[in-house]
């Protein structure tokens, strides 16, 4: 590997590090686009395995904090990724077998509608003390588990760690805070990310040095992202709005260059 293809992928892992301080979620989206078109990575299949791999990683070291903070709903965030899991290891396989400039066209076309959902935001009447219970579980399985195997299935299908489907899909089935939906979503992030990576892994698909870069580059930019986003915190809605329209201007460059 040269000096350029490993500043490329620090540089690549600092942006989505950065992404996730700033606005809390959705850098991640980024890191295959980034691989293939920033990085060089000729595979998208491999792109996807390696994405997962730091994805799962960063996820596990942000869980940390928010375990300490007391936010994660640990039964809720056991359920959702069981049945993610279950999603995940089927969607792997189904991703692996479609053809790579195909995956791309989709990828590019699910990261428009994802950036065009974030423009119009979410109104959810919260239920801050949520808890699965025996009381309650009848109800909350039945939205739990089939919303999980939906996230599952789309992040192992794209290798992505589907931070930004996880958040709404715990809101909606739980009605939870969102300061709980994100720290409970990365229970469920490391556990995609865990599954997908495995299942690359498995086929030989994962390009462990960049994996390592990538991680690296994260975590200074998430260091970076969060000092950024403190200082810029009552500008937060329109951090989310720009991301957004990044994301949809990145997905249409990869759904037509890609396809």
């Amino acid at each position: 590997m040269d000096v350029a293809t490993i500043l490329a992928v620090l540089a690549s892992g600092g942006v989505i590090g950065a992404i996730l301080g700033l606005v809390g979620g959705g850098g991640s989206i980024l890191a295959v686009p980034l691989l293939i078109y920033a990085v060089g990575m000729r595979s998208p299949h491999a792109a996807i395995g390696t994405a997962a791999v730091a994805v799962a990683a960063n996820a596990l070291l942000g869980l940390a904090g928010h375990a300490r903070a007391g936010t994660v709903k640990w039964p809720c965030a056991i359920v959702f990724a069981f049945a993610g899991v279950g999603g995940a290891a089927i969607g792997a396989e189904l991703g692996k077998a479609f053809d790579g400039k195909r995956l791309l066209m989709l990828f590019g076309l699910l990261m428009i509608g994802v950036g065009l959902s974030m423009l119009r935001g979410r109104r959810t009447a919260e239920a801050p003390d949520i808890r699965l219970t025996t009381v309650n579980a009848g109800r909350l399985l039945s939205r739990l588990v089939p919303i999980g195997l939906a996230v599952g299935l789309a992040a192992g299908f794209f290798g992505i760690g589907g931070g930004f489907l996880i958040v709404p899909g715990l809101m909606l089935a739980t009605a939870m805070p969102i300061r709980n939906a994100v720290g409970t979503s990365l229970v469920v992030i490391t556990a995609l990310g865990l599954t997908t990576a495995a299942s690359y892994t498995v086929s030989g698909l994962v390009d462990w040095r960049i994996a390592g870069l990538l991680v690296l580059g994260g975590v200074a930019g998430a260091i970076a992202g969060i000092a950024l986003g403190r200082r810029l915190g009552a500008h937060k809605g329109l951090l989310e709005r720009l991301f957004a329209i990044l994301v949809i201007t990145v997905g249409g460059y990869v759904a037509i260059v890609g396809g």
